[in-house]
């Protein structure tokens, strides 16, 4: 094999090497090094020592091609949802031809989405953030550090600016599994997500990454006797801002513990299947099983109620509150909680679907307090594109899929606060995946006690990673607003979390770990009496933002250079 064939080879490996490293950093493997590692593979693409003749970069389809090695395996739970909707899985059993292309079809559709941010920016650091080997190997100490540190900062920033645009473009965006979820298992650095949002915490890893490889270019081509320069401040100062960072965090998590308000609060998982909640079969047992749990904890005794707040999950009901198509007894409902809600003096919250009329119906929550006529709801803002309502549904091909959607939704409007009886605490109500939307969580908050309420139902993706996905992509949203969570599911993962987005408590089988189980979590959330703003809860994703506008600059400077010398 010749040497331009070999390094044709690395080119197609390297990338694929970078994704399948950065898997690792997520559930099951769930390493803090992963991180860190996963981009030298790529950048030996895309920041080459020397260029070589006859061989094309291509930085786009390098980088699109990393992402698919990292979207494919991280995302495979996705495949899921569509063999549950279709074929009624309960299982990985075959379901039938349709339902599993269409499943997988879902699955490569996303992570090629997903994918086309990773090219994206591999394009705009191999275009504009590239290091000039001269420069960095043979210049003065001083010019070669800054120009280190500033093709580092260039690609750090438009890293943050893909992952947020990731997050918000076609139809919503899809945030998962940034690289500042990445760090879920790395507390102090995760703690400046109050500063700078979970999307800032990406800069991080990728300055440092690229500081590395600047660094070691320079040694190697040093140690070749082609380069003089060996500095190593800009890879020291790279360092500093990790100390920092995580002085930061460890002096806040290591902080006397804020006056606050207790709400004693018991979380509710049902463990029932998808296929079961469509069918019915398991009806009349979900109400009986809701009420003895509701019971446990709500009953008072002796005239004193033990718990201030029962949460169930999204979908608990397996018949929607309003009962829409009259499947039960006339009353049922308002019978069944109002005769549940007098045993004791709690607030119960749970999710259900609710309807204005017969086009206009909402995913939403509901907050009862001493009978169904003290009732509190909030209606779903951020809709599930593909599993809540179809995008473009009158053009094709998204046409196709109407006979799937018919019972699409519509989303809420109001970003209002619930606010719980006793003690006067107010609830941040989130359903499903609203709890991975940071900009959609702060505007919830408000200046005083605050709990964050998840519920969420993630029967949809069987026994898979999915909910331990969701819980730490979750979990940021914790600390980015100072604000305690606890999320109520249907499958997993139910749990507590405080303020720095450390899990306190979480549903759990005791002898297997599994959290696909049937039970309850009781626990006491600490909600801070003073409800401070974080930086984040102020201004939402204004880092972010500020380097996706450093990058545009930098974009749109090539372009009237490009012009200018063209007219010349």
């Amino acid at each position: 094999m010749t040497d331009t064939k070999r390094l044709r080879l690395f080119m197609f490996i390297a990338p694929l090497l970078s994704g399948v490293i950065l898997m690792f950093a997520f559930p099951r493997w769930n390493s803090n090094l992963a991180v860190w590692l996963w981009l030298f593979p790529l950048l030996a693409v895309l920041w080459p020592w020397k260029d070589v003749e006859g061989v094309k970069v291509r930085p786009f389809w390098r980088g699109y091609l990393a992402g698919l090695a990292f979207f494919l395996p991280n995302l495979k739970w996705v495949h899921h949802s569509a063999r549950v909707r279709m074929g009624g899985a309960i299982d990985d059993s075959w379901v039938g031809l349709g339902p599993e292309l269409l499943g997988w079809g879902a699955l490569i559709g996303l992570s090629g989405y997903c994918a086309v941010y990773f090219g994206l920016w591999a394009w705009f650091t191999h275009r504009f953030a590239r290091p000039n080997v001269t420069t960095l190997t043979k210049d003065a100490w001083w010019p070669s550090t800054l120009h280190s540190l500033a093709c580092s900062f260039l690609a750090a920033s438009a890293w943050v600016a893909c992952e947020w645009l990731r997050s918000t473009t076609v139809f919503t965006g899809f945030g998962w599994n940034g690289l500042g979820v990445a760090m879920h298992g790395n507390l102090p650095l995760a703690q400046a997500a109050d500063l700078v949002g979970v999307f800032g915490l990406s800069f991080l890893p990728v300055f440092f990454a690229c500081t590395f490889w600047n660094t070691v270019t320079r040694l190697i081509i040093a140690f070749r006797g082609e380069g003089t320069c060996r500095t190593r401040l800009d890879l020291t100062l790279a360092l500093i801002l990790l100390l920092v960072t995580a002085s930061y965090g460890m002096l806040k998590m290591s902080a006397k513990e804020q006056d606050s308000i207790t709400v004693r609060t018991v979380l509710v998982q049902p463990n029932v299947s998808l296929v079961d909640a469509a069918t019915g079969r398991l009806a009349e047992q979900t109400y009986q099983h809701l009420d003895q749990f509701t019971r446990m904890y709500g009953t008072a005794k002796e005239g004193k109620t033990a718990t201030d707040l029962i949460i169930w999950p999204e979908s608990a009901l397996p018949v929607n509150l309003e009962d829409r198509y009259r499947y039960l007894p006339k009353d049922f409902h308002k019978n069944y909680f109002n005769d549940m809600l007098e045993s004791g003096d709690f607030s119960l919250f749970f999710g259900t679907d609710l309807y204005e009329s017969d086009v206009i119906g909402h995913v939403s929550a509901v907050l009862f307090h001493g009978s169904t006529d003290q009732r509190q709801e909030y209606h779903k803002v951020h809709l599930v594109p593909f599993g809540e309502y179809l995008p473009l549904r009158d053009i094709p091909p998204f046409s196709f899929f109407q006979s799937m959607f018919e019972g699409s939704f519509t989303p809420g409007v109001k970003t209002e606060p619930l606010l719980l009886a006793q003690p006067q605490v107010q609830i941040i109500p989130l359903i499903c995946f609203e709890d991975t939307v940071g900009s959609l969580a702060r505007k919830f908050v408000r200046e005083a006690p605050q709990m964050i309420v998840n519920i969420t139902n993630d029967g949809w993706f069987l026994q898979s990673e999915e909910p331990e996905v969701h819980m730490i992509n979750a979990l940021f949203r914790s600390i980015e607003l100072g604000r305690p969570m606890v999320r109520a599911t249907n499958t997993g993962e139910s749990c507590f979390i405080d303020t720095c987005g450390r899990v306190t408590a979480r549903l759990k089988d005791p002898e297997t770990g599994s959290s696909f189980i049937e039970g309850t979590l009781p626990g006491e959330v600490k909600v801070p009496r003073a409800g401070h703003l974080t930086l984040y809860a102020r201004f939402g994703d204004w880092f972010a933002l500020t380097l996706l506008g450093l990058c545009v600059l930098v974009w749109g400077r090539s372009l009237l250079r490009r012009k200018v010398a063209t007219k010349v």
